[in-house]
């Protein structure tokens, strides 16, 4: 079982994270620390086996907790905040158990990469989740680089001290005007939300920012086609058998571009032979 637990507010925890904690045989914990500070908030007494579970230790702890599945116990796998396996332990062991065929499900729970996107102000009909993007400059410049053309809206993590080196060099990839948006301590008493262009946020971040961040980065524009360039392809459809109109209106629809001047373009083309 993942649980997601909260992200920062602890009135954030669901009724059924509460009874999990308190049914389970083991709970397996990114951070065993904060999983008794987190059961102390919560009031919550659990009579479970606690394991660690963290990047360290993963593939020697997941065979013994996939064998407890196996054994009837009720394994519960808790991250320090939101969602296990999202850029967090657990996709090792969702995968094992995927293989050994054990029950395997999560109790939804806060996100912050869907609670950043949701406050961003930026598209979120259709976007990207990239992590955290590698700690050397070159590395990051090259995958951020890889991301100019990406239409989607994109959501990254960062820690505190690299976030003014992230927006520099996103804002040299992207242009300095690309809308975003850096989300600091999400759903915490000193929550923030600083949304303009990135290279004005690098400037913000320049001082120095604390706590846990996330970044929305809106997607590339999206860049209207020449009409012109596209009668081959409503010719194509018309050799097919297709009315010119249907073509016409069938292309326009595609490239997103107005069906009244895509027609004109190929009247005009065929003026023209």
């Amino acid at each position: 079982m993942l649980a997601g637990t909260p992200i920062g507010d602890v009135e954030d925890a669901s009724p059924r994270l509460r009874r999990l904690l308190t049914e389970a045989d083991v709970i397996a914990a990114e951070d065993t620390r904060r999983l008794t500070g987190l059961l102390q908030r919560l009031g919550v007494m659990s009579r479970a086996k606690v394991v660690s579970y963290f990047e360290g230790n993963e593939a020697t702890r997941t065979p013994g907790l996939i064998d407890a599945v196996r054994e009837g116990a009720t394994v519960v796998l808790i991250t320090d905040a939101g969602m296990p396996s999202v850029s967090d332990p657990g996709y090792r062991l969702v995968s094992a158990a995927v293989e050994a065929g054990v029950p395997l499900t999560a109790a939804p729970g806060p996100s912050a990469v869907l609670t950043a996107l949701a406050v961003s102000g930026l598209p979120v009909d259709r976007f990207c989740f990239e992590g955290f993007l590698p700690r050397k400059k070159g590395e990051r410049s090259r995958r951020l680089a890889e991301l100019v053309d990406e239409k989607r809206t994109m959501v990254f993590f960062e820690a505190p001290h690299r976030l003014a080196a992230f927006l520099t060099d996103a804002a040299a990839a992207l242009g300095e005007d690309r809308p975003a948006a850096v989300c600091r301590e999400l759903t915490k008493t000193y929550e923030e939300v600083r949304r303009d262009g990135l290279a004005a946020l690098a400037r913000w971040a320049a001082d120095g920012v604390r706590g846990e961040i996330t970044i929305v980065i809106s997607g590339a524009a999206h860049q209207a086609a020449d009409p012109a360039d596209l009668v081959s392809d409503v010719e194509g459809l018309v050799a097919e058998g297709q009315k010119l109109k249907a073509a016409v209106n069938e292309v326009a629809a595609r490239a997103r571009v107005p069906r009244n001047a895509l027609y004109q373009a190929v009247l005009d083309s065929r003026r023209e032979e």
